[in-house]
């Protein structure tokens, strides 16, 4: 069986930047330890918006201009980054709340076999469990759970929404 981890938007705009929290930045050392003993194929989702923000859909409703290609909040931060260098992983530009690409680039990683998939990061409620829906719509009957240790959403009470939503989806909360 071959196993995968979806590491959420875990950048510094999320976790210390422009829309940072004190629940981001208290998820990152199991972040780490989860990305460092973890046996399987990793991706790494990467929130990537362009200099138009402020002229999107998101940007009309969330005026707060984050993860902007190129600059320092979009990078992943740093103890994250070192853990996903040394384990090796595939990075995912998204330009919204879900990846759309990710579960075809899943599908192909796992090649017919058997899978499981595991989801950790940052926005339980948004961007966690965006991907985790899609994945699920895809993957039906697949394995799929989220580890609520490693996300945190906008607020505490957001998280433990988002956790139920993805719960009554079949996802199974960790």
């Amino acid at each position: 069986m071959k196993h995968f981890l979806i590491v959420v938007d875990m950048q510094k705009d999320f976790v210390d930047g422009a829309l940072g929290t004190k629940e981001a930045l208290e998820i990152v050392p199991d972040v780490v330890k989860k990305i460092e003993s973890f046996e399987g194929e990793i991706f790494a989702t990467l929130d990537t918006h362009g200099d138009n923000y402020m002229q999107t859909m998101e940007g009309k409703n969330l005026p707060v201009p984050h993860c902007i290609k190129g600059t320092p909040g979009w990078q992943l931060n740093e103890n994250v980054a070192a853990a996903l260098d040394k384990k090796g992983y595939t990075p995912v530009e998204k330009v919204t709340f879900g990846a759309a690409q990710l579960p075809g680039l899943v599908m192909q990683a796992c090649a017919g076999e058997p899978c499981d998939i595991e989801l950790i990061g940052l926005c339980t409620d948004i961007c966690v469990v965006s991907n985790a829906l899609l994945l699920k719509a895809i993957f039906c009957e697949t394995p799929i759970s989220v580890d609520s240790a490693c996300c945190a959403g906008v607020t505490p009470e957001k998280h433990q929404a988002a956790l139920e939503t993805m719960r009554s989806c079949q996802i199974e909360i960790k």
